[in-house]
């Protein structure tokens, strides 16, 4: 099965269960489709159909996922073998070997995510506690506040976005240490350090 988005056509790999519903996700040029048993192949398609809007986000996402950026600006890789330690020159990331990428973003990552967490710190005017700081790559959240052990786990995929979307995801940690949960108190906390939440949480939602 085969199925086609804009112009290009993209193969379907359908696994029937034993469900209600059917449920799609795109990953890797692959529409991956779990369905009922007893659904035919046509009534798979209108489902698809009626849902193209989510399949070109599912699309876009998968490229953006896959796209080598660096604070915004596409990048080029450049393996040096003898290469101790990952850096970033003109717009350039020179790695020892292309198994390591995700390696090097955390390196490069840090020393950025700890200035940008300094300076927003500062600007805080409630009594928060400085937080640990620790990366990690993860699939499902931007960022994490724990504040059992005072601390703040920034997604090193963060470092492909721009500056201001790394400062929207601190302001909304930190803000954690003051409400821990999303009230309405919570936003007017993030409001009053990152006016634009809105529109930056918006982005790196879809």
């Amino acid at each position: 099965m085969k199925y086609e988005i804009d112009g290009i056509y993209y193969d379907i790999v359908l696994e029937r269960k034993k469900i209600k519903n059917l449920y799609i996700r795109f990953k890797d040029n692959i529409i991956y489709i779990n369905s009922p048993f007893l659904i035919l192949e046509k009534e798979i398609y209108k489902v698809l159909d009626k849902n193209i809007t989510s399949l070109k986000k599912m699309v876009e996402k998968d490229k953006r996922r896959k796209e080598l950026t660096y604070l915004g600006e596409k990048i080029d890789i450049v393996v040096v073998s003898n290469l101790r330690k990952p850096y970033y020159s003109n717009r350039k990331l020179y790695v020892k070997n292309k198994n390591k990428i995700d390696e090097a973003y955390k390196i490069i990552a840090l020393p950025i995510f700890k200035e940008r967490l300094d300076y927003i710190y500062k600007r805080f005017e409630e009594s928060i506690p400085y937080p640990i700081l620790k990366l990690r790559k993860m699939s499902s959240r931007w960022g994490v506040c724990n504040r059992k052990n005072n601390s703040v786990t920034l997604n090193t995929e963060l470092i492909k976005w721009g500056v201001d979307f790394i400062d929207y995801v601190i302001v909304h940690e930190l803000a954690h240490f003051v409400h821990f949960d999303h009230s309405a108190s919570f936003w007017n906390v993030v409001s009053k350090y990152f006016p634009m939440y809105k529109e930056y949480r918006k982005k790196l939602r879809e």
